[in-house]
């Protein structure tokens, strides 16, 4: 009886991993939109999010762009190709959308040398009605979006009528599907930073109306941390996209000797992660000006936070480059 009892709690302590059952926790389930293109933070940001869907802390719904130069749906289709994903949902938009692109030509470059199916924004499907289509298929309150880029999107999706997707106006879909929304956007407590004021006719329209939770990292947090020079120097990454990009745009710039600033990976880690341990929060509600300045309001019952600094800055660069470094997984 004994001998059958201690090899029970061996089988037990072999499957938990530690002897204590373990609770698993469903994937996130998320949206990426993203201005990919006019930086190259981006490029960290999306291969951060496609490590910890490696990991299965993340479930990739859409990759959506908020830019709309020529050849954005195709970068896109290229880093999700790299990473095993070709087949994930991508939107861009149709109407206006600022149409930035890089200076230092690392979309030329991953365009030129990596496979990818879409070669035309014509070939992507309409932003909104991605959104509309993955949203109306959801449980209610399960989706987070990840915005590291302009409002542009989200505030036509908010001002959407029904559709064959689904009979809810855009206001409504977002009210019942999603469960957060962590934007890269804004400086704290106030000021006036490139994601809000390039489109900031979207900002103004839509942050002061939304209701569901908001958390943003702003300017002034990803300024702090930097990466990209392991990566670049890093001998054993070969033939990847992600890897070029940094290796190409890094020297460009002299203000990038020690790596490149990490906006967009911050709310990257933030949705799949949580704030804690990393970060610290406010809460209040956002105000935004029509010029794209914006400002805060403290209050306990604000439906918004923006971050502030817990772990030190060089700790978060490791903790943030350590996934930008993460390698395909093997078919």
């Amino acid at each position: 009886m004994k001998t059958r009892f201690f090899a029970l709690v061996l089988l037990l302590f072999c499957i938990t991993g530690n002897g204590w059952a373990q609770k698993k926790t469903a994937p996130v389930r998320l949206i990426f939109d993203t201005d990919m293109g006019p930086d190259y933070d981006d490029v960290g940001a999306i291969a951060l999010l496609h490590s910890y869907a490696d990991s299965g802390y993340v479930n990739i719904l859409a990759t959506i762009a908020s830019t709309k130069y020529e050849g954005v749906a195709g970068v896109l289709n290229v880093l999700n190709t790299y990473f095993g994903r070709p087949g994930i949902p991508l939107g861009v938009p149709k109407g206006w959308a600022y149409p930035g692109k890089d200076a230092q030509h690392w979309t030329d470059s991953l365009l030129a040398n990596y496979p990818h199916k879409i070669k035309k924004n014509s070939e992507a499907a309409d932003a909104v009605q991605v959104y509309r289509q993955l949203l109306a298929k959801q449980p209610d309150k399960s989706v987070t979006l990840v915005t590291v880029g302009f409002f542009t999107n989200i505030n036509n999706l908010y001002q959407s009528g029904p559709d064959r997707y689904s009979p809810l106006t855009g206001a409504e879909l977002i009210n019942r599907k999603v469960k957060q929304m962590v934007s890269m956007a804004g400086r704290y407590p106030h000021g006036k930073e490139f994601n809000v004021y390039k489109d900031s006719t979207a900002a103004y329209a839509l942050l002061p109306k939304l209701k569901i939770p908001l958390i943003f990292t702003g300017w002034e947090i990803g300024a702090k941390i930097k990466t990209g020079i392991r990566l670049i120097n890093n001998p054993a990454i070969k033939n990847s996209p992600v890897k070029d990009v940094f290796r190409i745009a890094i020297p460009q710039a002299p203000e990038d000797k020690e790596g490149r600033m990490s906006w967009d990976q911050t709310a990257v880690l933030i949705a799949v992660k949580g704030i804690h341990p990393y970060f610290d929060a406010k809460r209040g509600t956002i105000t935004v000006e029509r010029n794209g300045a914006n400002g805060w309001i403290e209050d306990p019952a604000g439906n918004a936070v923006y971050v502030t600094q817990r772990m030190p800055w060089k700790e978060l660069a490791v903790v943030i480059e350590n996934g930008m470094m993460h390698q395909p997984r093997q078919k």
